[in-house]
C-alpha cells in the first residue's frame, strides 16, 4: 500500500481541518515538537488507535519520516485519513517552522 506523503511546507489549515500525531519516543518529543501535536509513540499506536481522530485529516510525523510512514500505513488500514510528513521533524526544523520544547 502506498502511503500519501506531504512536505512540511504544505502542512497547514486550521486546527479543525487536521490533527498532527507525533509517533516519536517521549524523550525525542521533549527536545522539540510541533505546537499542538498529540504524542502517540509508534510502540503504543496499536493500543491507542482509538485516540486518533477519524473525522479529519491526520498528519503523522517522526524524526525523519520512516516511523511516521509505518504509523500512517497502520492508521489507513484502520480507516483513518492519514498522511506521512516527509522528512519529519528534521525537515520541519530546517524549514523554520514553529516548534516547542518540553513535555507539552
Amino acid at each position: 500500500m502506498e502511503v500519501p506523503e506531504i512536505g512540511v511546507e504544505e502542512v497547514g489549515g486550521t486546527g479543525d481541518d487536521f490533527t498532527v500525531i507525533d509517533v516519536r519516543n517521549p524523550d525525542e518529543y521533549v527536545e522539540a515538537h510541533v505546537p499542538g501535536v498529540t504524542l502517540i509513540p509508534l510502540s503504543e499506536l496499536a493500543d491507542r488507535i482509538a485516540e486518533v481522530p477519524t473525522d479529519r485529516r491526520v498528519y503523522v510525523i517522526c524524526r525523519s519520516g520512516l516511523r511516521s510512514e509505518t504509523a500512517a500505513r497502520y492508521m489507513i488500514e484502520h480507516g483513518i485519513d492519514a498522511t506521512n510528513v516527509a522528512g519529519g521533524m528534521l525537515a520541519w526544523i530546517d524549514a523554520g517552522k514553529a516548534v516547542e520544547a518540553g513535555p507539552g
